[in-house]
């Protein structure tokens, strides 16, 4: 840059160096309002997949993981309480899973990708409380002398089978809701997430 006799020398170099500073000084002060447009760290946990390892999860036990602020259960049934479900049907509110409460790959009499496996979030659909299992079966479950085994709400008494699936006449309009997952090996679910879908 030369300097010639129209144009003083200094005042270039101050205004030059007066521009690069403020510059320097916008980007700076606009990087920390940028970045609180991105999610923090515990908002991308609240709603990442969780990974489940059901290995140790024996035939006929519950085990419960959390998503999202939500329990997930993940049940492993027993062939009895399979064959229970087929009975069931006449005293379901909706016995095939036609609203919309599962992704499409778990909308099957067993309401799951394998049938062995339950995957659904332990939440009423009636109010939001947390229902108990009630996995034995007959008048020493303290539901119904017929009772096949499932679930009891005992805020306001719905009642649901082995699928999730609620009973006719209940204060629980619908069934219980079955998140995305997807089978990473046969010992590892991944909850929040289907892309395999299998």
């Amino acid at each position: 840059m030369s300097c010639d006799d129209k144009v003083d020398c200094g005042r270039r170099r101050l205004l030059v160096a007066t521009a690069t500073v403020g510059g320097v000084a916008g980007v700076a002060a606009a990087i920390p309002f940028v970045s609180t447009f991105a999610p923090s760290e515990r908002a991308k946990s609240a709603g990442a997949p969780v990974e489940a390892d059901i290995s140790k999860l024996a035939p006929g036990q519950m085990m419960t993981v959390e998503w999202r602020g939500k329990p997930v259960w993940i049940i492993h049934r027993t062939k009895e309480m399979l064959d229970s479900l087929t009975k069931l049907d006449d005293k379901m509110a909706d016995p095939m899973s036609s609203r919309p409460m599962q992704p499409g790959y778990a909308k099957n009499e067993f309401r799951s990708i394998k049938p062995e496996y339950m995957v659904a979030i332990g939440i009423c659909t009636h109010l939001g409380c947390s229902p108990t299992e009630k996995f034995k079966t007959g008048a020493e479950s303290g539901v119904t002398d017929d009772w096949q085994g499932g679930f009891f709400c005992p805020c306001h008494g719905s009642i649901f089978d082995l699928a999730g699936r609620v009973y006719k006449s209940m204060p629980a309009p619908d069934n219980l809701e079955i998140p995305p997952h997807v089978y990473l090996s046969d010992a590892k679910i991944l909850i929040g997430e289907d892309k395999k879908g299998a």
